[in-house]
């Protein structure tokens, strides 16, 4: 029987093997936990989430000194690749894989979906999120009071939208949203709630928030992939020449950047108001209070291609600001003036504006950018 320092040393090697530098679950590199019954190696944060399924993973820390044969056996037998192999044999393209930086319970129910509920090696159990239809109930929070209330809600890929109810036996919905536009991002921190999801949706070409949650983290997670996957069969018929590859990225999408700014208006004479920001890839968004449900206005930001740069600072004339970090961005039609509390504040909110600016507009964008122009 070998030592536990020729057990050690096995594992050690073992870890080396393609596929085992990085997380089983989130891929963040240079994992340092092991699951003795999975026969998986797994960073810190995935580790605390194995810790919830003592039925499904024992843990190790892979420097452990006390490596049992019998461990080593099974994980030197197994491994990342082998057991994504298994356990995401099945999982369909438009399911969202978390990230390590990504909120704790879209990481906790990928962990439960794999191992605990093997959603990936039965496929009947994707039902919930894969049927093309999904109705049930949600906490939403009020547009005017900010209380949450539970409304009835419906995806329905036939009809192409998910609607929702403000009665229980109402026959009109409240709202409808097109799929075509719909987009979902969990927001635990602004909502308030570990499960919380912010769904936005364009009216008459403006942006409108509804803020959702469900106690139940599975339900909220099952809620986002069933957008997920309506939003990707639109995008089969729209894009019928795309690649799976080509339509993940369009699913759903994480805002660039939020916070606050001050800004004044188009005569740049008016003091400065602090308001809440949200760039969501090239509408750039201000509101009142992070949650509000409409913006009190929205910029297009094109690409320098079309006469649109940013710039640190603010023009010298300008007066009745507090925060002292200026941006000035510059479209074809007008200046936005800008002024940030910190000086790391005005660096992330540049470099936001520059990616975008720096990537060439797609031909669907022009339209958008008409449009704008057009606004009232």
């Amino acid at each position: 029987m070998a030592s536990a320092q020729e057990n050690r040393q096995l594992i050690q090697e073992f870890f080396k093997q393609p596929g085992n530098d990085s997380c089983a679950d989130c891929g963040a590199p240079e994992p340092d936990w092991v699951s003795c019954t999975l026969g998986v190696f797994l960073c810190q944060g995935c580790s605390l989430l194995h810790r919830s399924l003592p039925h499904i993973s024992r843990l190790k820390a892979a420097q452990d000194p006390s490596w049992d044969t019998a461990d080593v056996e099974l994980v030197t037998s197994v491994g990342n690749v082998a057991a994504k192999a298994k356990y995401e044999q099945s999982v369909p393209a438009f399911y969202y894989r978390p990230k390590h930086t990504d909120c704790r319970v879209l990481r906790e129910q990928w962990v439960r979906a794999k191992y605990e509920r093997q959603e990936f090696m039965y496929i009947e159990k994707q039902e919930p999120y894969s049927a093309g239809y999904r109705e049930g109930y949600l906490w939403k929070r009020g547009r005017d009071n900010g209380q949450f209330l539970s409304r009835k809600f419906i995806l329905s890929e036939r009809e192409g939208a998910l609607k929702y109810y403000n009665k229980q036996d109402a026959k009109d919905p409240k709202a409808v949203m097109k799929i075509e536009t719909l987009n979902a991002t969990f927001q635990p921190a602004k909502i308030g709630n570990p499960c919380g999801l912010q769904i936005t949706y364009l009216k008459d070409n403006s942006t409108r928030n509804i803020f959702v949650y469900h106690e139940d983290g599975k339900e909220m997670v099952d809620w986002f992939n069933a957008i997920r996957a309506a939003r990707f069969h639109y995008h089969q018929v729209a894009f019928p020449g795309a690649s799976d590859n080509d339509l993940i990225p369009k699913l759903t999408r994480n805002f660039m950047k939020e916070g606050y700014m001050e800004k004044t208006g188009p005569r740049h004479t008016e003091g400065f108001k602090k308001r809440w920001f949200t760039m969501d890839d090239r509408r750039l968004m201000y509101f009142k209070d992070p949650l509000d449900a409409y913006a009190r206005g929205e910029v297009f930001i094109g690409s320098k291609e079309n006469s649109y740069t940013v710039l640190p600072g603010l023009p010298p004339t300008t007066q009745g600001y507090h925060w002292q970090h200026g941006i000035t961005i510059v479209t074809p039609d007008r200046k936005f003036l800008f002024a940030c509390e910190t000086e790391a504040e005005q660096r992330d909110w540049i470099a936001a504006f520059q990616r975008v600016v720096n990537r060439p507009m797609h031909p669907q964008e022009y339209a958008v950018e008409a449009h704008f122009k057009h606004k009232p």
